[in-house]
């Protein structure tokens, strides 16, 4: 009897040894996977980068469609033939899990073939820092065209977006500003848009400048200056005539024989472009009126003695 209760200790003791052991590695093994799965967490999706500019927008898929569709089918049904969907992708590829500063031309210029379209002759219109005005006055006069009425340019204009290495490789918190890298998403977009927007200039050109700016109307750093003018096919374009447009009412700094404009002239002639410089452009100055009819500025006419 003394026997067989040993024996049924011993039995006891091996079941509860064995319970422990497997209950231990249990629990080492469960360790063991919180840890592996945390670690790959933090391998795919690490914190995404801060930068100082608006993220990118919402929606950023239905707005570049419904653009593309509204331009194609409405605005330029010529163009019915572009595909869309390939140009949203384009773009997509373009910046998605990519760091947003090292973004290059080779990155864009799937979605530049896709996009790009032929530009009449004599309706290309350049501008720099008179955004809200040129672009209302295209709207009122289809004989123009800014890189904003062209495909590329009405699908992003004020539209941001940018990548990141985690997911979901987009980020739509911040986006680098162009001081804080040059080679950032939209920078380089606008860049190559705008090279072959001026590229595709024939005939008669127009650019639209701000006369009233006291650092002058023409500068060498804004990309009509850096980029479009030193694009323009001096064997495709005839002629550069220049608008100085004034604010109504509004400081008159610099005409169309100012510094900056002489600048812009010469650079202009070594090109060997023709070259004409209107101050207040009436037609455009009569749309500047339409908000302020009574000002002196907007009379059409004077008495004389």
């Amino acid at each position: 009897m003394p026997l067989q209760q040993s024996s049924a200790r011993r039995r006891q003791r091996t079941v509860l040894l064995v319970g422990i052991v497997v209950l231990l590695a249990a629990l080492v093994l469960a360790v063991l996977l919180a840890s592996l799965l945390t670690h790959g967490e933090q391998e795919v999706s690490p914190k995404m980068l801060k930068w100082k500019d608006r993220g990118t927008t919402r929606n950023l898929r239905e707005v570049i469609l419904g653009r593309c569709y509204s331009y194609v089918m409405a605005r330029s049904p010529e163009l019915g033939d572009k595909d869309c969907l390939k140009i949203w992708e384009s773009l997509k590829h373009a910046f998605i899990y990519k760091n947003p500063c090292n973004i290059t031309s080779e990155d864009y210029q799937p979605l530049m073939e896709l996009a790009t379209h032929p530009i009449p002759c004599n309706k290309s219109l350049f501008w720099s820092k008179t955004n809200d005005l040129v672009h209302r006055y295209t709207k009122s006069n289809q004989n123009f065209l800014t890189l904003e009425d062209t495909l590329l340019g009405y699908m992003a204009d004020r539209v941001s977006w940018c990548g990141d290495p985690s997911a979901p490789g987009i980020n739509y918190e911040s986006c680098p500003k162009r001081s804080e890298c040059e080679s950032n998403p939209s920078s380089v977009f606008w860049k190559m848009a705008s090279k072959m927007f001026a590229e595709a200039a024939c005939g008669v050109v127009q650019v639209m400048l701000n006369g009233s700016i006291e650092a002058g109307a023409f500068r060498s750093s804004s990309i009509f200056g850096s980029i479009e003018i030193f694009s323009l096919n001096p064997d495709k374009v005839s002629a550069v005539h220049i608008w100085l447009m004034h604010d109504i009412g509004g400081p008159q700094s610099e005409s169309c024989s100012g510094h900056s404009i002489k600048r812009l002239k010469s650079i202009l002639e070594e090109r060997n472009f023709k070259i004409t410089c209107e101050d207040n452009y009436r037609p455009v100055q009569l749309l500047q009126c339409v908000h302020n009819p009574d000002h002196m500025d907007c009379r059409l006419c004077t008495n004389t003695t």
